[in-house]
């Protein structure tokens, strides 16, 4: 805190921890260069080496694992918790990341959250996605509206938007896919592999009735 002007009811231990911070108010920074190059935002809170280091004027962010939110400047009301958990988010805001590298590739995008190791780790610009299960929606880039329930639960998904999946597993094959509902824990893709005859000529009938 060694440009510290008027920021007041401020906490910092650790090398360079608020070092920057000018008027920003009510932060608590524990780590190596947790919240370093803060200046002027208000209610932060960052645990870990590196966590939220070069955070500005985001404000109401929390931060709890080394390199959490780390490259994230403007973004607020995040909370990561985990291992580089939301770790290139720069102004993303109202997003949830639980367990280690979920939403690790999020820059711009909000209202999203992910709980499991790498949820929803490959989320670029995918908006108002829910991942909860490790894997779950992992490689999904810009599919959006989705929500994956249950460990690799649409765990191939990259473009494929407005898809629920719960279960182990629950459309794990899919991967552009729209509009798809799978509960349990296997996939559509594979139910479809081990339909009969008999349904496959029900399921054909059935989309000529729509």
């Amino acid at each position: 805190m060694l440009v510290n002007t008027t920021g007041q009811d401020n906490t910092a231990f650790g090398r360079t921890a608020l070092d920057a911070n000018t008027t920003g108010s009510s932060n608590t920074a524990v780590g190596n260069g947790a919240l370093s190059e803060n200046t002027t935002a208000d209610n932060n809170i960052a645990v870990g080496q590196n966590a939220l280091h070069v955070n500005t004027t985001g404000t109401r962010n929390t931060a709890v694992g080394a390199y959490a939110l780390d490259t994230n400047t403007t973004g607020d009301y995040n909370h990561a918790s985990g291992y580089h958990a939301l770790g290139n988010n720069t102004t993303g805001s109202n997003c949830t990341a639980v367990g280690y590298k979920a939403l690790e590739a999020n820059t711009t995008e909000s209202y999203i959250s992910a709980f499991g190791t790498q949820a929803l780790n490959a989320n670029t610009s995918g908006t108002y996605n829910a991942a909860f299960g490790a894997d779950a929606l992992a490689v999904n880039t810009t599919g959006e509206s989705c929500t994956a329930l249950g460990a690799w639960s649409l765990d191939a998904n990259t473009t494929g938007n407005q898809n629920p999946a719960v279960g182990k597993s629950a459309l794990g094959a899919n991967t552009d896919g729209d509009d798809n509902v799978a509960v349990g824990p296997v996939s559509y893709t594979h139910l479809r592999a081990h339909e009969t005859p008999e349904h496959r000529v029900w399921r054909l009938m059935g989309a000529k009735k729509k």
